[in-house]
């Protein structure tokens, strides 16, 4: 698979320089989806944004989702006519954006879709992620039909964690590449 078709789907504010997104963007040349606005994010935009992205692919992609960037993956494939455009997603500590504070700050993505995602997937969760209840993401995994991958005490497994690169993380995406 070439990098140019793993799509890195960074949560709300982006992913800065330690996160591992951007490390495997720089280190491997997978690409990022660029969004408009960070900051203020809104699910129609995004998924927009995504579907034109995937539209330019050779070959379908591989979905590398992070926080927000998970709820945008199970969010597009319920709307999109091009899910056969993904290939596999990797689903990194999806965020809660229907918790009352979260819901406050970005309201278009709530509620989160719920239905089984046509693709296969892995979603990793943190006991401790102060954005989103383990249960919670256990129920995400559930209904979008992902493997659920507990991932210990790890926070938001982002930059703050710790992971640097996250070298189990690449070997996760690696495996599923190859299915």
């Amino acid at each position: 698979m070439k990098p140019a078709n793993v799509l890195i789907l960074p949560g709300w504010e982006n992913s800065g320089a330690g996160h591992w997104q951007t490390l495997w963007e720089s280190r491997y040349g997978y690409v990022r989806v660029e969004q408009h606005d960070w900051m203020k994010p809104l699910r129609g935009d995004w998924s927009a944004r995504l579907e034109e992205v995937l539209l330019t692919r050779d070959e379908p992609a591989v979905l590398v989702a992070h926080s927000l960037g998970c709820i945008l993956a199970a969010a597009w494939a319920a709307h999109s006519q091009n899910t056969h455009r993904v290939r596999a997603a990797l689903l990194v500590a999806p965020g809660d954006v229907e918790r009352p504070d979260i819901r406050a700050q970005i309201p278009t993505w709530s509620p989160i879709e719920l239905r089984t995602l046509p693709f296969p997937s892995v979603l990793l969760a943190s006991r401790n992620d102060p954005y989103c209840e383990f249960d919670r993401a256990r129920l995400f995994a559930y209904a979008w039909g992902s493997q659920f991958m507990d991932y210990g005490d790890c926070g938001h497994i982002n930059a703050d964690s710790g992971l640097a690169s996250w070298p189990e993380g690449h070997v996760l995406l690696q495996d599923l590449m190859k299915d």
